[in-house]
């Protein structure tokens, strides 16, 4: 697993509490992960989420997870646990217009200690944001401890991919998306099963390399002024932004980073 100790918790929650947050909304949609709605119906189907369950959503963000399993998987009820009071706010709030807010909790806490009651929801579910998590053990053990016996944990999420990462192109590219850790997809799969649970699924989506791509296509031939316009029309920065994501894409293609997807059964 790699790590890189100068990104803390402070700067996630800065990123996703101004401008940075704001372009990876525009460029990637509400459902701010690779795949958007594919994906998110690709792991309610292998972790058979059921209608009428509840949930718990580690790393929410604006809870458009937990907004989608209540929509298109009937859950009876979801609480989503972030640390960054923007995206709760902005949560709340579209929550409440689709008229969901009465299924839908947030909570503002860390998700290693997130003083939810233990064996209190049917699944734990995550996707693309525990690669934002440091202590990834804590992390696995958290999500562990709130599913019930026989219940589920189910995140995809952005992992070093089978070529693996030299230690500059792993400084680079954590340092750039604010990640404190960076696991494999062996790393997961072994924590898992460290916390009592039957690993049922630990692929690679195959989805990462051209999702990138598409998002670069988008910013250079549709989205230039929108992507200008949040960071102030800052050309020097934006320049920045888009050399670290051609960097980021070139790695994708090579295998080197992908996004995971995980299913797992708790004993």
């Amino acid at each position: 697993m790699k790590s890189l100790a100068s990104v803390s918790l402070a700067d996630v929650q800065s990123v996703y509490s101004g401008a940075e947050g704001d372009l990876w909304r525009l460029i990637m949609g509400e459902q701010i992960h690779i795949g958007g709605l594919t994906s998110s119906m690709d792991l309610a189907g292998q972790a058979d989420i059921q209608a009428g369950s509840s949930g718990v959503d580690l790393c929410c963000c604006t809870g458009a997870g937990m907004r989608f399993l209540v929509r298109f998987r009937n859950v009876a009820r979801m609480t989503g646990v972030d640390a960054t009071a923007h995206v709760i706010e902005l949560g709340r709030g579209a929550s409440a217009a689709e008229g969901l807010a009465r299924r839908i909790t947030f909570v503002q806490a860390e998700v290693t200690r997130s003083g939810l009651a233990d064996a209190s929801a049917d699944f734990a579910w995550g996707e693309d944001a525990w690669c934002y998590v440091a202590d990834k053990q804590k992390l696995i053990a958290e999500a562990a401890r709130i599913v019930r016996p026989g219940g589920t944990i189910a995140f995809t999420d952005w992992v070093e991919g089978p070529a693996g990462l030299t230690d500059a192109e792993a400084e680079r590219f954590l340092r750039f998306m604010k990640f404190p850790s960076f696991a494999d997809i062996a790393d997961y799969a072994g924590l898992l099963r460290q916390n009592n649970c039957t690993v049922l699924a630990a692929n690679d989506t195959g989805r990462f390399a051209a999702a990138i791509d598409l998002y670069l296509n988008m910013l250079n031939m549709q989205l230039t002024y929108d992507a200008l316009k949040i960071i102030g029309f800052n050309q020097q920065m934006m320049a920045s932004l888009a050399g670290e994501m051609i960097f980021a894409q070139q790695l994708a293609h090579d295998r080197k980073i992908i996004q995971g997807i995980f299913v797992a059964r708790k004993t």
